[in-house]
């Protein structure tokens, strides 16, 4: 089984929609428009298994020091194969590329991101536009048992 890494195109919106259904409907991951997936297209990474997309993660910025990792998904029978560490790790690698010197996350899956190298941060220490941009979207605002982490680049 060969997993590619690969960089999501307009037409990968709709697979993208479905695979990360269930994690919206949950409340683990805001749901994204189309519009607005097609808007930042160039930040998504995929992962692939024989042409079926398997998950993906995206890379926001934030500042031209600060990025965030967002919508990571793995779809569920394909989840303890590293598949989403190494999203990760291509958008870490993404993030360095571009000159980034900090990545965080905000995710309910702490462990997985401290195995990482992510250190946890105080929510209030987050950019304001980053909370309400997003926050406020979240069917848990503003009861949020999210955890922000952190890491250096």
């Amino acid at each position: 089984m060969k997993i590619s890494y690969v960089k999501a195109t307009l037409s990968d919106i709709e697979k993208m929609r479905e695979l990360i259904l269930p994690e919206v409907q949950s409340g683990i991951i805001l749901e994204r428009s189309e519009d607005e997936i097609a808007t930042n297209i160039r930040s998504y990474t995929l992962a692939v298994i024989d042409a079926q997309l398997v998950g993906f993660t995206a890379l926001h910025i934030h500042t031209k020091y600060l990025g965030e990792i967002r919508s990571l998904v793995v779809k569920e029978e394909f989840r303890g194969q590293k598949i989403g560490e190494t999203l990760v790790g291509c958008t870490l690698d993404e993030g360095k590329a571009l000159g980034l010197q900090k990545v965080l996350s905000l995710t309910y899956k702490q462990s997985f991101f401290e195995r990482l190298g992510f250190v946890e941060i105080p929510k209030e220490s987050l950019p304001e536009h980053k909370i309400w941009a997003d926050c406020i979207k979240c069917k848990h605002f503003p009861i949020c048992n999210e955890v922000s982490l952190i890491k250096n680049l």
